[in-house]
């Protein structure tokens, strides 16, 4: 191929990427993958915590005992979960109403978590804001559950916060799944024990 051929045919290349871009910018797919979780690399891409990071105890196992030697003074025991590493910059979801997520539950109720840039906490606190559903599914049952992004409520320390605030779904720095042993929804099996989430995939929808 001649040099001036092959200039040409980058000079195409190139052309046929930007229309590409440009056209799913302007009519993004009806559905977005955030997560799937079929790879070790898609795993590394969250971590774990819990409230053994204040006393408390995570093995597969809900616990609501406190170390005595805990220098962190609370009144409650009992939570775990898993969040999703830093995104490099923001996840764009403004173009979807729903996030969708396939899993099989255990009968426990979990919360869904959506992290996006801090604009409603105080100047200078560096906590990202927070959004939350409740995930409920019966036990050994694969389904997919769709919860509308207007349903996630603005919550501060896991309390909800009494105010009219809208999510700015253009900033969205991060997810988690997490459990508590007390609350949930009616009929949701609580308290102490053992618990399994299995998750498939995230991802983002728009059904509107």
């Amino acid at each position: 191929m001649s040099r001036l051929r092959a200039l040409w045919q980058a000079s195409v290349n190139a052309t046929k990427r930007a229309v590409v871009w440009n056209s799913e910018d302007l009519f993004p797919p009806s559905e977005r993958y955030i997560f799937k979780f079929n790879s070790k690399d898609e795993v590394k891409k969250w971590h774990l915590y819990s409230d053994s990071e204040y006393g408390g105890v995570f093995s597969g196992n809900l616990s609501l005992d406190m170390s005595e030697e805990s220098p962190w003074r609370i009144r409650r025991s009992g939570f775990c979960g898993m969040r999703s590493k830093k995104f490099d910059g923001f996840i764009d979801l403004d173009s979807y109403d729903t996030i969708a997520m396939k899993l099989r539950g255990d009968g426990r109720c979990y919360i869904s978590t959506i992290y996006t840039e801090n604009w409603v906490n105080s100047p200078g606190q560096e906590e990202d804001n927070s959004w939350q559903a409740f995930v409920y599914l019966p036990q050994d049952s694969w389904q997919i559950l769709k919860i509308p992004l207007e349903s996630y409520l603005p919550t501060w320390k896991g309390n909800v916060i009494e105010a009219k605030l809208e999510m700015n779904p253009a900033r969205v720095v991060g997810m988690s799944l997490s459990l508590n042993a007390e609350g949930g929804v009616p009929g949701a099996r609580t308290g102490p024990g053992d618990f399994r989430l299995e998750v498939d995939w995230i991802k983002a929808m728009r059904t509107l």
